[in-house]
């Protein structure tokens, strides 16, 4: 009989939490922050700034005339899902695999209950530099990015073998 080995699944647990804490802010934004105006957190540099985003990372397709909601509805999901049928194969105590995939998860779904709900992801967090300004971004944002930035390093440096 062949061993059974549990599988990361329990990992989602962390995705929920992604999009709980990701609905809660965007919740506070919309009825706390006015629209398109700047209010300094950290002054010169961090912003609150309610904006919208119709299309993916830097606006892309934001403009597209309004398929790019389903288009990005569609992504993420079948992104989603395989990342979940993943983490179904991946050892339970494999975190290394199993954070990044959860974080991406629970942030790609924020954002697709943010398309399903208001046509457009909220965005609130500005980072800038002087003159310079980065996208604005949500948490749901900073999940899928942390996550991606998991995914990457942990496959360039992969845990050393038990010997």
């Amino acid at each position: 009989m062949a061993k059974v080995t549990p599988n990361a699944l329990p990992w989602l647990v962390l995705s929920a939490v992604v999009i709980v804490l990701d609905q809660l802010t965007k919740y506070w934004v919309l009825t706390s922050l006015p629209e398109y105006t700047a209010i300094p957190v950290i002054d010169g540099f961090w912003n609150w700034y309610r904006t919208y985003n119709t299309g993916a990372a830097f606006s892309f397709l934001a403009n597209a005339g309004g398929w790019q909601k389903w288009f990005f509805t569609i992504l993420a999901i079948g992104i989603c899902g395989m990342l979940g049928w993943w983490l179904a194969k991946t050892p339970r105590r494999d975190w290394r695999t199993a954070l990044p995939f959860a974080l991406v998860i629970g942030g790609a779904l924020g954002n697709v209950i943010d398309r399903q709900i208001h046509g457009h992801v909220v965005d609130f967090i500005q980072w800038h530099w002087q003159e310079h300004y980065w996208p604005a971004f949500n948490l749901a944002d900073a999940a899928i990015v942390g996550g991606a930035i998991g995914i990457a390093l942990f496959g360039f440096f992969p845990a050393k073998k038990a010997q």
